[in-house]
Order: C-alpha cells, then structure tokens, then sequence
C-alpha cells in the first residue's frame, strides 16, 4: 500500500502542529509525522475507519515516547531553553485562530515544558485542536475522568502563569520599527520608553553560540545589553521582520546563513519579553524554510 498524497498533504498540517507542540522541535515534528504515515503504510487501511484519528494517535504517541527518551537532554541542556521558531501567519482574526498562536509562542512553549508529557498531551488536544475527551481518552490510552484530571491540572498551572498575548498588528509593527531605529541609533531614550519596566530578555546558545545563560531583568540591564548587542552585529548581516511563533521577530542571516531569531513579545505599547534563538541546531529548520513575501528586509547598518 502507498499513502496517497492527497491524505498526506490533508492531514500534515494537523499532525505536524500537534507535534511541534509537544516537542518544541520542529526537525523532530517532521520526524513524527513522517514516520506517522509510515506506520500508516504498513498497515494497511482495511481496518482503519478514521485515517485522522490513526494518525492524530499514532504522531502522539510518538512524541509521548520522545519527550519520555529527551527528559535527560532536556534537564543537562546547556543555558536557557527555547523551542526551534518557526515562520507563522501574520494575522489571528478568530478567537481559534488567536489560540492556536498563542499557543505556538515561545513564552507559552516554555510553559507547556513544566507539564508532564500526558499532561501537554491532553490539553493541546483539548484547548487547541478540540478534541472532546472520549477520543483524547483513546489517543493517550487512559480513562476520560483521568482525562479531565490531566486537563484542569495542565489549565490550572498554565492559567496563573501564562503570560498576555495579544496578536501581531499594525501598531506592534510601528513600535517594532521605534524598537530596531533606537538599537540602531544608540538612542537610549527612545528604547527606554518602548521597553516594559520588568522586561526580560532570554537567550538560547544550547553551550554552542554566544547568548547569556541566565534571563537579563529589568529595562536598564536589557537597554544595556541591546546597546551593546548593536556594537557586535556585523554591518554586512541581512536582516528581515518576520512573523516568528506568532509574533514579530527580527530574523538575522549572516554569510548566507540564518544566524540569529529575535522574537519580540508585545503587550500593549511596550515590549514585554524577547527570546533570542541563536543554537544553529535550532535554526536548521527555519534555514530550510523560504521566508515569506510578507517579510520585511531591514536597513542596512552600513
């Protein structure tokens, strides 16, 4: 048997979000689905009745049994951890459409890392692809009131820890532009007054690039740290403004390589938190991504 094509492209995007939700990786989340439709392959679809729901528990277990093997990794990584970034859609105009984004941010990602991989399982299943809890009790093989367990334990830690989000609009993108013309000038006062007063600005190097280990607090430490970033960039890198996991991000190549991801989190009139992804394992993904025309490309610093 040979998958048909029309299914895989079909059911790829569903399969794909759920896993790189649960992963946080989006090389492993093509893994998953790949072998996801293999599985499908080899057995035969005369006793599948839902090609979904096959598939939707298959790529879960997968990346269930996956986040079992990665605990180790994940506890012994090196410095702050940042899921791989990915090219997004602009515009959330539906009030699913703002959940599936906020569900993909960096900052909501790294929550979902506390919970326990069921726990992720569960409640992605619920809140974001709306799952009702007799086929999310089939596809994570438990009863449906341990389910629930799972799904108001999971909500409940995300609830009072979850940070604003608010979609990429057209007024981010005239604060984003005051944000980069500050950097770039050296105008401190012009940051400062973009900057949420208990900003935070994390880095993932993964111990294989430069980036701070540990959260820089405080608008006077990040205007520092951002002054000073400026001076390191080399006039010849080509930068764009990309939707990056929902959000703004300034996306850095440099030697016709992607070599910096600066994802900005906005609330209101200030910039709340950025994450910076610079590990090259994690920018592979994104590297082999065309970039969307809706891109902006950056002045130069020449």
């Amino acid at each position: 048997m040979t998958v048909d094509p029309q299914l895989f492209e079909e059911y790829r995007y569903l399969l794909f979000s759920i896993a790189y939700r649960m992963l946080g990786s989006a090389m492993e989340a093509e893994d998953m689905v790949q072998e996801a439709f293999l599985r499908y392959q080899n057995a035969g679809d005369k006793h599948i009745q839902s090609p979904k729901a096959y598939l939707t528990t298959i790529v879960t277990r997968l990346c269930l049994d996956q986040l079992k093997s990665a605990k180790t990794q994940r506890e012994e990584y090196v410095g702050t951890w940042l899921p791989e970034p990915i090219f997004t859609a602009q515009a959330a105009s539906t009030e699913g459409q703002q959940m599936e984004s906020e569900s993909i941010s960096m900052a909501f990602m790294v929550l979902l890392e506390n919970l326990s991989p069921v726990e992720r399982a569960v409640f992605l299943l619920r809140e974001v692809f709306d799952y009702d809890y007799a086929a999310i009790a089939q596809i994570v093989n438990k009863s449906e009131a341990n389910c629930r367990r799972y799904y108001h334990l999971a909500k409940g830690y995300l609830v009072e820890r979850r940070p604003r989000f608010e979609p990429a609009s057209g007024e981010q993108f005239k604060l984003v532009e005051r944000f980069m013309h500050a950097i770039v000038e050296g105008d401190i006062d012009g940051l400062t007054h973009v900057l949420a007063e208990d900003i935070v600005v994390y880095g993932d190097g993964g111990g294989k690039a430069p980036a701070a280990r540990v959260p820089i607090t405080g608008r006077e430490m990040v205007t520092r740290f951002l002054m000073g970033l400026n001076k390191l960039i080399p006039p010849d890198i080509h930068a764009e403004l990309h939707n990056v996991n929902g959000a703004l991000s300034f996306v850095f190549w440099y030697g016709g390589k992607l070599s910096l991801v600066m994802n900005l989190t906005i609330v209101g009139d200030r910039v709340t938190a950025i994450h910076n992804v610079l590990n090259p394992d994690k920018l592979v993904f994104l590297n082999q991504s065309p970039p969307p025309e809706d891109g902006v490309e950056l002045p130069s610093q020449n």
